[in-house]
């Protein structure tokens, strides 16, 4: 009888750490005050300079964080929100005495994709769109495939300083430029 106890308290209790979801153990992914926009490798800007439209254009932010500004040559932007990338265009242009008094306006045309991996139909990566959720993410992937856990997900995101942190979010998590979505398997 007491074996017979004994395997039942176990099956039990696998029973129950098997309902537990696989990101069980992961802190939440975090909600809102994340600050403005921060430029990042990978991040696409239209750069307009009122004075002389020929030093205007579409710039990718390289890995090193620099846009190549025609007469500037590498611009540092990583890190910088719009308005601050803005400033630090301007005062260049003033500092090599270039242009005296600078309009520039700066603005985002292609943010960092996203990574969608695991139980979907198509994993790899998408475009990112401001307001993305995880479930809109993974609709870009095709939707969900057979054996997905459908009610959460990892998301892995870089932090200010530089470091992957992975976190537990739901369907209607906000996403931000850059984040991998892996959508875990089933269990049974």
């Amino acid at each position: 009888m007491q074996k017979l106890f004994s395997a039942a308290l176990l099956a039990a209790s696998l029973l129950l750490s098997a309902c537990e979801g696989p990101a069980a153990d992961l802190p939440p992914l975090p909600t809102g005050g994340a600050g403005p926009y921060r430029l990042a490798a990978e991040d696409q800007i239209r750069v307009t300079v009122f004075e002389d439209t020929r030093l205007s254009g579409e710039f990718r932010v390289s890995d090193s964080g620099t846009v190549a500004i025609p007469l500037l040559g590498p611009v540092q932007v990583r890190g910088l929100t719009v308005s601050e990338a803005e400033a630090r265009i301007r005062r260049e242009f003033q500092r090599r005495q270039l242009l005296q008094d600078p309009g520039v306006a700066v603005q985002i045309t292609e943010y960092r994709p996203i990574f969608v991996l695991g139980m979907v139909q198509r994993g790899g990566q998408f475009p990112f769109q401001p307001n993305m959720t995880v479930l809109s993410a993974v609709a870009l992937a095709g939707g969900f495939n057979y054996r997905a856990v459908q009610d959460e997900v990892s998301v892995t995101r870089v932090d200010s300083n530089g470091t992957s942190r992975e976190y537990r979010a739901e369907r209607p998590s906000l996403l931000q430029p850059g984040d991998v979505v892996m959508v875990f398997e089933r269990r049974f």
